[in-house]
C-alpha cells in the first residue's frame, strides 16, 4: 500500500507534522474536519452498509435538506450518522455544505423560543417543536441564527431568528461559523 510514501511527504512537510496528525490527513482525502455536519443535497440518496454501490442499500432519504454528520471518509464516500444514530454511506456528491439542523429541546417534547435577537429578554418571534427542521445561517458559540417554516396545516409561514445553540442538533457546542 503507497501509504508510508504518503506519510512520509507528510511528514516532510514545513511544520512537521506528528504521525497521528499525518496518519489522521492521509485518512481524510477530503482534508476537512472529522466529525463535521451537512446535509443532503438531492433526493432519493441510496445510504448504503459500506463505501461502493456494491454495498447493500441501508435506508433511503426521500427529502433534501436532511442534517447529517460526516463521522468518516473513503475515497469519495462520505460515512455519515443522522440524529437519531444510525450510520451509513453515502457518495460526496450527494451532500451540500449548507448547514441545516433539528430542534432539539432540553425538556423532552418541550418547545423552544425563537427570539428576535441574541438574548432571553429578546422578543418571540415563535415557539418551536422538538424535531422542526431548521436551516442555520450562522453560530456565535451560544447563539445561532436559523429560519423556519411552520403552519396550521393550511397556512405555512417561516419564521427567522435566534436559537440557544445547545438546542439544536446539526452543530458542536460553541461551534462559530458564519
Amino acid at each position: 500500500m503507497a501509504l508510508v510514501p504518503i506519510l512520509a511527504a507528510l511528514l516532510a512537510l514545513p511544520g512537521s507534522l506528528t504521525p497521528v496528525q499525518a496518519w489522521a490527513q492521509a485518512d481524510n482525502p477530503s482534508g476537512l474536519p472529522l466529525p463535521r455536519f451537512a446535509s443532503t443535497r438531492s433526493t432519493p440518496i441510496n445510504v448504503r452498509v459500506g463505501p461502493g454501490t456494491k454495498y447493500d442499500i441501508a435506508w433511503i432519504y426521500r427529502q433534501s435538506g436532511i442534517p447529517v454528520e460526516i463521522v468518516q471518509e473513503f475515497d469519495t464516500w462520505r460515512k455519515i450518522r443522522d440524529q437519531d444514530g444510525d450510520e451509513g454511506w453515502v457518495h460526496q456528491n450527494l451532500l451540500s455544505g449548507n448547514r441545516a439542523g433539528y430542534v432539539a429541546p432540553v425538556v423532552a417534547n418541550g418547545e423552544i423560543a425563537l427570539r428576535s435577537g441574541m438574548n432571553d429578554d429578546s422578543g418571540v418571534r415563535a415557539r418551536l417543536g422538538a424535531g422542526l427542521r431548521v436551516q442555520i445561517k450562522e453560530c456565535d458559540g451560544t447563539w445561532c441564527e436559523v429560519s423556519a417554516a411552520g403552519g396550521d396545516g393550511q397556512r405555512t409561514a417561516t419564521y427567522s431568528g435566534f436559537l440557544h445553540q445547545e438546542e439544536i442538533w446539526g452543530v458542536y457546542p460553541d461551534e462559530v461559523f458564519n
